[in-house]
């Protein structure tokens, strides 16, 4: 598919909440100017945590005071377990609820998502972020990522009214969370091959604005992974950039489809099975990588296939009604705390005998021209592994704390916890699933 790159403008164009951003050298300067230009007359409170205090957070209320914005006192959190749960949207949302003031979120994911619900639940209309991190894509993306009653949930609220990177402050971040942000980019990769899989067979159209808005500067985002690592200007600030555009994208669709894919699904399961290693949990951006690898290599054992010469009444046959289904998932959930969440996202996805067979059918006529879409799509996995080396991320599953038994075990965990389609639905309707864990994994020790 060609895609034409879209500029930073064209791709802010297509927002439909955020109206400003700023990628720049000494932006801290300007937050003061583009809180005025957007929330004229308002009162503004900065938002940060202990880290980005120092870091960002007294900058930023100097802007603003010099830019002449009444600011009520800022609201720190203090608990050095911090995360993005939903205890700490509640905490932050009372002290809202106590004045009038537009929330200046200042630090990375985490302070970004919990400050985007809390002030959609106090009735904001609104906030401004300082993004501190090229850490991941979730900055301008509609929607927070929340973990609550034991699962992680993407909360509807919108993104923020404006966002400032300022790439001094982001090119001296921790080179882990540069790291994480390339994996999180790279992911995108993996991301557009499964909606073109789930284009191919009519589940999900690809909108070309989003796509364009994702995929059209993609490869030039990624282009020096090394440099992103040293923190040299000309490698960071694309990847802010796309990492910018992947929330635009999916402000436009509303939806996290144009930039999350199986990989994503394998991260949110993690978090949902509360995963740490080494005392803390990874983050979203290395689990994310690993997962990616996971899949590229899943999508390299299913392009291997001679899918054109599809057994598809085979294939029908062997599909498990609802009741099975529902068993399967009685089976593989059995004792977790996510259990609900699981029943209901593979329901949703549940087709007909009928229906699978028309999708079977479409498989089985355009297979050839739809592996070469993918073959064009993907990244060899040798390549995925060397350039997550360069930035400085994780390549093996067990640097995560996820050992290969458990990596296998996820693949088929992953697709019942979504009811997005990819690769993994397509493997289990074309039962190409087994056969490509058993390349990949060796034969399953389950009976």
């Amino acid at each position: 598919m060609t895609t034409r790159r879209l500029t930073a403008a064209e791709a802010l164009g297509s927002a439909r909440e955020t109206r400003a951003l700023l990628v720049a050298r000494r932006a801290l300067r300007e937050t003061g100017r583009i809180f005025h230009e957007q929330f004229p007359g308002a009162r503004a409170v900065v938002v940060a945590d202990e880290q980005t205090l120092p870091l960002a957070a007294l900058a930023v209320a100097e802007s603003l005071r010099s830019a002449g914005i009444a600011c009520v006192p800022m609201f720190v959190f203090r608990d050095p377990a911090l995360y993005a749960e939903f205890r700490f949207v509640r905490e932050l949302e009372a002290s809202l609820k106590n004045h009038d003031a537009i929330p200046v979120a200042v630090g990375s994911g985490t302070i970004n998502d919990l400050a985007k619900l809390a002030s959609h639940r106090a009735g904001r209309p609104s906030y401004l972020c300082v993004a501190t991190a090229a850490s991941m894509d979730g900055y301008t993306a509609f929607g927070a990522s929340i973990t609550h009653d034991g699962a992680k949930q993407t909360f509807n609220c919108p993104a923020p009214r404006a966002v400032v990177a300022d790439l001094d402050v982001i090119r001296r971040a921790p080179v882990e969370m540069t790291a994480s942000g390339y994996a999180d980019l790279l992911a995108k990769v993996t991301a557009g091959a499964d909606w073109i899989l789930a284009d191919a067979l009519g589940a999900e159209p690809i909108d070309p604005r989003a796509w364009a808005i994702v995929q059209g500067g993609l490869r030039d985002a990624l282009a020096d992974p090394a440099g992103a690592r040293a923190g040299q200007e000309s490698a960071i600030a694309p990847l802010v950039e796309g990492l910018m555009l992947g929330g635009f994208a999916m402000q436009w669709s509303k939806s996290s489809r144009p930039a999350s894919g199986a990989e994503h699904q394998f991260s949110h399961l993690w978090d949902m099975e509360h995963h740490t290693h080494q005392g803390s949990a990874p983050s979203h951006g290395f689990k994310v990588g690993i997962a990616t690898l996971a899949v590229t290599a899943f999508y390299e054992k299913i392009l291997a296939q001679p899918l054109e010469s599809l057994d598809v009444a085979r294939c029908v046959a062997a599909w498990p009604g609802p009741d099975a289904t529902a068993a399967r998932t009685r089976s593989l959930f059995a004792g977790n705390e996510f259990i609900a969440t699981a029943f209901a996202e593979t329901t949703a996805k549940q087709i007909s005998p009928s229906d699978l067979e028309s999708q079977l059918h479409l498989v089985r006529a355009g297979w050839p021209a739809l592996r070469d879409r993918l073959r064009a799509q993907l990244i060899p996995l040798d390549e995925m592994k060397q350039r997550l080396r360069a930035v400085g991320a994780p390549t093996e599953p067990e640097e995560i704390g996820i050992t290969r038994e458990r990596l296998r075990a996820s693949f088929l965990r992953a697709q019942h916890i979504r009811r997005r389609f990819t690769v993994l639905d397509f493997a289990l309707r074309t039962r190409t699933f087994e056969p490509a864990l058993d390349a990949l994994f060796g034969p399953s020790a389950a009976p």
